[in-house]
This record gives C-alpha cells, sequence and structure tokens, in this order.
C-alpha cells in the first residue's frame, strides 16, 4: 500500500500469492473497517461500499463503546483470523482501519495507548475531534468553532439535510454523497496549521480514509 498521508497506518500482507497468468485482473486491495457501536458511521461506510461497488470492504462495529482500545484490539483479532477464516475469504486484507472519535469536552481515556497499539500492528485510525458528525457536517458547511460531542449531533440535526437526529443517530447516505469533495477539502484546510493534530477541535482525517478506498476502486 502507498504509506498513509496522516495517522498510524502501514500496510499488511495478503494472504495468498499476488503472482497472476497473463491477461488475468489484477485482484483487487481488500479493506477492513471497523467502526464504534454507532449507527451513523456503520451507514454511512455501507452507503459508501456501495458505490465503490466490486471493492472487497468489510465494515465491522466492535469494542466497547468508549473505548478505543477495545475496538483496536477487535480489528487486530480480526485481521489475525482471517488468513483462516471462510467469511474473510481465507485471505488477510491488505489495510485495516478503525473509525475513533476523539470526544469533547472530555476525550476518551487511553486513546494515546490505542493510537500507540494501532501503530505496532499496522492499523491505521481515522479520527475525528469531536465525533464522526463533524465529518458529515463539513459535507454542507464550513465549520471552523470549537463543539461538544454533544453540541455537534445537535447542529447536524439543525442542518435539518441527511435525516439525522441526535437521538437515533441515523444518515441517509445518498443526502451525503454529493458533497464529498467539498467535505474533503474543508477537512483539509482544518488540518493545515494545526500542529496539534487530532487534539485540536475541530479536527478529522477520515478523508484519508475514504481517498485510500476510492484510490483503490480507481485501480
Amino acid at each position: 500500500m502507498s504509506p498513509r498521508r496522516s495517522g498510524t497506518g502501514v500496510g499488511v500482507k495478503r494472504g495468498k500469492s499476488l503472482k497472476r497468468t497473463k491477461g488475468a485482473r489484477p485482484e483487487q486491495r481488500r479493506f477492513l473497517i471497523y467502526c464504534e457501536g454507532e449507527r451513523t458511521e456503520d451507514l454511512y461506510f455501507k452507503g459508501l461500499r456501495a458505490d465503490l461497488r466490486s471493492l472487497p470492504v468489510a465494515i465491522c462495529l466492535g469494542g466497547e463503546h468508549g473505548e478505543p482500545q477495545s475496538l483496536i484490539r477487535a480489528a487486530i483479532e480480526h485481521q489475525r483470523r482471517a488468513p483462516t477464516s471462510p467469511r474473510d475469504r481465507r485471505t488477510a486484507y491488505d489495510e485495516v482501519w478503525c473509525v475513533i472519535d476523539v470526544e469533547a469536552p472530555t476525550p476518551h481515556r487511553g486513546l494515546d495507548e490505542a493510537l500507540g497499539l494501532a501503530r505496532k500492528h499496522g492499523v491505521s485510525v481515522a479520527l475525528t475531534n469531536p465525533c464522526f458528525e463533524l465529518w458529515l457536517m463539513l459535507h454542507f458547511t464550513d465549520v471552523t468553532r470549537y463543539s461538544t460531542s454533544a453540541s455537534a449531533q445537535k447542529d447536524l440535526e439543525k442542518l435539518g439535510i441527511c435525516g439525522y437526529t441526535a437521538a437515533r443517530k441515523h444518515v441517509e447516505y445518498d443526502a451525503v454523497r454529493a458533497g464529498y469533495d467539498e467535505a474533503r477539502k474543508r477537512a483539509q484546510a482544518l488540518r493545515q496549521g494545526a500542529a496539534e493534530g487530532h487534539r485540536r477541535n475541530p479536527w478529522t482525517d477520515v478523508d484519508v480514509l475514504i481517498e485510500s478506498l476510492r484510490e483503490a476502486r480507481r485501480a
């Protein structure tokens, strides 16, 4: 895989030989994405996976909500068993990602330790400060002021665009899709000059994960 431009990820080797006979279609990269136990991220990435069509992307919910280390461990264990698992085609994943909220006003305890564990095991992490709802809002509007997780959820609900409510945590992917390019530009702008990285609020690098998926699909 290409070196990750932001975050913690490094590549992992496939369980099968990459040698192909002349004229054979190259095998596509396989992705494993672990999200925290919120419906929002699951719906978003399943909608994105449908857009990517044939790209092999497994999306899982795992770990204890609010405990990033348990999510990282779940992804590591899944990658470990993939080469012997029929559900994973007995093949390792090329890229393993975890999607994690930093949370505010109180960041996740053990987040730094979780990121260290991810680096050790070659797991990439897409972070959002304070929460994934920020990434969704960037599809529709600029967000530059600090917000708590609760206020970000309320702000997304107030937009009234993608069917989201803070209580339901539902998102209509079709309403979000067209705003991706703007969301990516806005996310990049938030990262520029942010010496403190993901500790800055607002901040996200979810677009780095999505670009990795899109590049693999184009290839």
